[in-house]
């Protein structure tokens, strides 16, 4: 009996092992597939950074305002949203940035704007939270170098966490959807 008790445990653990995925799943979905691998494709951008922003900015809520009044899976400052339309002579109103499409695709062009401005993604990711002058005023002051080791050296607390959330988001979609 104690043989077969060892191989029930050793199977269960096996079953257990070989589900994990499948459970992080259901807790950690991934909303808008096609349309995060489209539009990441476009601007050349890692889907699985891309879906991990929009997780971190919204949970995935295309309804998402922030008390700054950022919109949508994206939180696009309206502005923001008018300036990148701007850019491509279209008109982007504030009840557009509601579209996931359209968010998804504003936010993507910003982001991958932020990535060719600056030295890491990190500071890309601390510029698309705070700023792009904060982020590049942080980096000329010699106050952060950029890197991911020393986010702890980003004087706003909400970009430092901001920062850090995305990069374990993005490195555990990583894990479940590729």
């Amino acid at each position: 009996m104690g043989r077969l008790s060892t191989w029930v445990v050793l199977l269960v653990v096996v079953l257990i092992l070989a589900s994990t995925p499948f459970f992080l799943r259901g807790a950690f979905p991934m909303y808008y597939e096609d349309l995060i691998s489209e539009v990441a494709d476009i601007h050349d951008l890692d889907p699985m950074l891309l879906a991990a922003v929009i997780q971190v900015e919204s949970g995935f809520r295309a309804e998402a305002v922030s008390q700054k009044g950022a919109v949508g899976l994206m939180q696009i400052m309206p502005d923001t949203a008018a300036w990148l339309g701007e850019q491509t002579s279209q008109s982007i109103s504030a009840e557009d940035l509601f579209d996931p499409s359209v968010n998804v695709g504003l936010g993507a062009r910003y982001l991958k704007y932020l990535f060719d401005r600056f030295p890491t993604e990190y500071v890309a990711l601390a510029a698309y939270n705070a700023g792009p002058t904060n982020a590049r005023r942080w980096l000329e002051e010699g106050i952060w170098d950029g890197s991911y080791e020393r986010t702890g050296q980003i004087p706003f607390v909400e970009t430092r966490s901001y920062v850090r959330k995305v990069v374990i988001m993005r490195n555990l979609y990583s894990l479940l959807y590729q």
